[in-house]
């Protein structure tokens, strides 16, 4: 007499796989932060906020903004673009403590991206010239792997503006620009992806830029632009994508 086989459980299966990405990921957090690590001379010269930094103002600025961008997420990793309303607003300033911030939280991971060709402020993280976004944009033989660079921060990584600088803006809507957001954001579950995009009222780039992303931040430097430059940049955006903006003294 055969014995009647009960149905395999494959919601069992289902947590199990998930238990063990949660467990792969946890790890690859953990070795994230055993790269070399900058000297708090270092951070204070590329200023970048840390811990034991002496202005604790400036540092629970960031930390109050990070909390508010994970809860306004839903606690989900997510794209954000920061730009400025004019040239020297201070959003590459922004874009790297924002993702600093993150990458305080042991239990996350942070991604600069420079995407300003023509001002690559955040690429000066780096030592050197490196391939990097434009690279990768404009070469199908550049992968993700060859262009995150570490900072020296623990759970922050960079991919630099790169070396190919004369793309122009109709690169960020083909198919590898899709490629590249959404390998960004699947790969790893606890990455925060932040854009440093050039000033919205420069050039199209960051109104291009802005699709490829959940959220936009403007940064708008304190007295050096009116009202109507503030409308006009505003303007741009979807408002459910634009979720926040600094004024930066």
């Amino acid at each position: 007499m055969s014995q009647e086989k009960k149905p395999y459980d494959t919601s069992k299966a289902v947590v199990d796989v998930r238990e063990v990405k949660d467990r792969m990921s946890r790890q690859e957090i953990r070795e994230m932060a055993d790269i070399f690590r900058l000297g708090e001379d270092d951070l204070e010269e590329k200023k970048l906020i840390y811990p034991r930094m002496r202005d604790k103002r400036v540092l629970n600025v960031f930390r109050d903004m990070r909390t508010k961008l994970i809860e306004k997420s839903g606690n989900k990793n997510f794209t954000l673009m920061v730009t400025s309303v004019c040239e020297e607003g201070g959003s590459t300033f922004v874009a790297n403590n924002l993702a600093a911030s993150i990458a305080l939280d042991q239990g996350k991971t942070a991604l600069i991206v420079d995407c300003n060709l023509y001002s690559p402020a955040s690429s000066q993280l780096l030592e050197g010239d490196h391939i990097g976004f434009s690279d990768f944009l404009e070469s199908p033989t550049v992968s993700i792997e060859n262009i995150i660079y570490a900072t020296g921060i623990p759970r922050l990584r960079l991919i630099p503006i790169g070396k190919s600088l004369d793309i122009s803006p109709e690169y960020y809507t083909s198919y590898r620009m899709k490629q590249f957001t959404e390998e960004l954001s699947d790969r790893y579950s606890d990455r925060y992806v932040i854009l440093d995009v050039p000033p919205v009222g420069s050039t199209t780039d960051a109104r291009i830029l802005a699709d490829c992303c959940d959220f936009v931040v403007l940064v708008v430097p304190h007295g050096k632009v009116t009202k109507d430059q503030l409308k006009k940049s505003i303007a741009n955006f979807d408002g459910d994508k634009l979720i926040g903006i600094i004024f930066n003294n």
